[in-house]
């Protein structure tokens, strides 16, 4: 693992902005990791990512990629295979698990196949209609592109006569979309640090779940850490944040949002692999909640930047 005193030698290139719907976002991360990197000494440079992001690493001279993007084109496995391409070492997951962990579908089937629990669902392409007597479980159900973060085309649809606006919706952003039986649970948050689960942080959010509005506009959410939970239900959580990480094969760090119900069984819902670190952003909540605050943290992000495809 690289020391600091090595990183601040080199010429650090935060990424940000993007083209996907989390853009405005991901510039929000970006000018946080930037200005705190800059803070303590650190030659950083932000970079909005846009297609001609390989001209703009290569002009720039950046040594290492501390990858601040969220939702498609950079979260989704794309950045990091370009970087792999560079030789530029970077933060956060490699190509694999951050396919998978982008992609629902797939990463359903990785936690399934790890033995966690996940929420019975279908998937639906495009222009297929939602059949409630093929569903095999009943209403209310969430609909949800395969391949959005930040709650983004998500809805909550508690009879059948609501579903096609909802699949509107969702179609604006994916080709497939995900039918997932609604639980009624408590939202908890597992921050996982060095490829371990720190803490775990509860979300009780003022509109119906946690949509994009409670996620980034002050005062739409609580944030209660830690999570208050019964000391075994508590460990157990970040026991499944921890398995869930590692199914996906996820490098360092991630957050990992699971349900968990009244009769203390934990649904895994997924795995960021760049969660946020804007000022409401959860996965910087709670480490600061087990003593590690920012600066510490990106620190230690950025110590484990590497390239993950060994020639």
């Amino acid at each position: 693992m690289t020391t600091p005193r090595e990183l601040k030698a080199k010429k650090i290139g935060v990424l940000c902005g993007g083209l996907s719907a989390e853009r405005d976002v991901s510039l929000k991360s970006g000018a946080a990791v930037h200005e705190s990197l800059v803070s303590m000494g650190y030659d950083a440079l932000l970079l909005d990512v846009d297609r001609n992001l390989p001209r703009s690493l290569a002009d720039s001279g950046v040594h290492v990629a501390f990858i601040a993007l969220h939702g498609r084109y950079g979260e989704d496995g794309a950045v990091q295979g370009l970087l792999e391409l560079m030789g530029i070492p970077y933060t956060g997951s490699g190509v694999l698990a951050s396919a998978l962990a982008m992609n629902k579908i797939f990463a359903k089937g990785a936690f399934q196949a790890a033995g966690l629990k996940v929420a019975p669902y279908r998937v639906l392409t495009a222009g297929e209609p939602l059949d409630p007597s093929s569903l095999g479980f009943p209403f209310p159900v969430v609909v949800k592109p395969s391949q959005e973060g930040s709650s983004v085309g998500v809805s909550i649809v508690k009879n059948p006569g609501e579903s096609e606006a909802a699949l509107e919706c969702a179609f604006r952003y994916d080709r497939e979309v995900l039918v997932e039986q609604f639980i009624a649970a408590r939202e908890i948050q597992v921050g996982v640090l060095d490829d371990q689960a720190i803490g775990a942080i509860e979300i009780v959010p003022r509109n119906e779940f946690y949509d994009f509005e409670a996620k980034y506009t002050p005062g739409m959410a609580e944030h209660i850490f830690p999570a208050p939970l019964p000391d075994g239900l508590y460990r157990k959580a970040l026991e499944i944040g921890t398995r869930a990480h590692r199914a996906l094969g996820c490098s360092c760090y991630s957050r990992v949002d699971l349900l968990v119900t009244p009769g203390e069984e934990c649904y895994v819902l997924e795995v960021n692999t760049l969660p946020g670190m804007t000022a409401l952003s959860l996965f910087p909540e709670i480490a600061a909640g087990v003593g590690i605050p920012f600066g510490e943290l990106l620190e230690r992000i950025l110590r484990s930047a590497s390239l993950k495809i060994h020639g």
